[in-house]
């Protein structure tokens, strides 16, 4: 699903948290001061648009290509 639009995360986000983080299902920092946009878009280069392609987004900023994903469990 990778390259359609930047996909906004509720994760905080931190530039070097998987340096030290868990190998299995790391949860993100705890605060921080912008979200995790993760996935790349239409508007990329081929190599940005690979899910774990991570950048720092702001809270406010809206762009035509970011969006969300709804998930729940089962």
């Amino acid at each position: 699903m990778s390259g359609n639009g930047w996909e906004w995360c509720s994760d905080w986000y931190s530039s070097d948290y998987y340096k030290n983080s868990p190998q299995n299902n790391p949860q993100g920092p705890s605060n921080g001061s912008g979200r995790v946009h993760r996935g790349g878009s239409w508007l990329n280069y081929p190599e940005f648009c690979r899910v774990a392609n991570r950048i720092y987004g702001h809270p406010g900023h809206r762009f035509s290509n970011l969006g969300f994903r709804l998930a729940r469990n089962l």
